[in-house]
């Protein structure tokens, strides 16, 4: 058991050191409006980690069968990069300031970083890649199962916190000039990872 909840946390921590669409926006968010921010869509992404995790484990047998749901989703992703990015692109000179603590402002950040997560299918067919492997080559009973993905969550979540809470100690060296340049930077991401899975889709 002490095993499979070393390995979820190490595989949790993996999962965030990559430089995509949530590592940007945890930054871009944490820099412009407070690490808070960050903190609220890494919550967002737990969440649907969370759910992606359920399926992974429990089956997709529990899923309504839709006919070409995987591009439709993927589509729906593909858009909502598309909108980000865009919108980084030609917003004007960004004002750096910290938001109220309002219930619409948790929404927001919390929609965010679900929709970031849950509509790239890439995450979700990382996990049940990770179910898959924990259960036929670790050979890890439901329990161990539980934990190796409880850990792995929880991990996620803390290191995305850490994340926002490092951009927000380095909101110094972000002038609004630098921030610009940041977001710029973060919509061709955006654009580019939208046109990476349309690609890897439909084409």
């Amino acid at each position: 058991m002490l095993a499979a909840g070393l390995y979820g946390l190490v595989t949790g921590i993996l999962l965030c050191l990559t430089f995509g669409t949530v590592f940007f926006s945890l930054v871009q968010n944490s820099v412009d409006n407070g690490y808070r921010s960050g903190v609220k869509i890494a919550f967002g992404v737990v969440v649907c980690d969370a759910i992606f995790v359920f399926f992974a484990i429990f089956g997709t047998t529990l899923l309504p069968h839709i006919e070409g749901f995987e591009k439709w989703m993927a589509g729906a992703g593909a858009v909502f990069l598309l909108i980000l990015g865009i919108n980084n692109l030609v917003r004007n000179q960004p004002q750096i300031a910290y938001p109220k603590s309002k219930f619409g402002n948790f929404i927001f950040y919390f929609s965010t970083g679900f929709l970031l997560n849950g509509l790239n299918p890439i995450n979700f067919i990382s996990w049940v890649t990770i179910a898959t492997y924990v259960r036929s080559t670790l050979h890890y009973d439901l329990n161990q199962v539980g934990l190796f993905f409880a850990m792995s969550l929880l991990a996620i979540f803390f290191t995305e916190s850490v994340i926002a809470l490092s951009a927000h100690r380095l909101k110094k060296i972000f002038t609004p000039r630098a921030v610009k340049i940041f977001n710029q930077v973060t919509g061709v991401v955006f654009i580019g990872i939208a046109c990476q899975i349309v690609y890897s889709v439909f084409v």
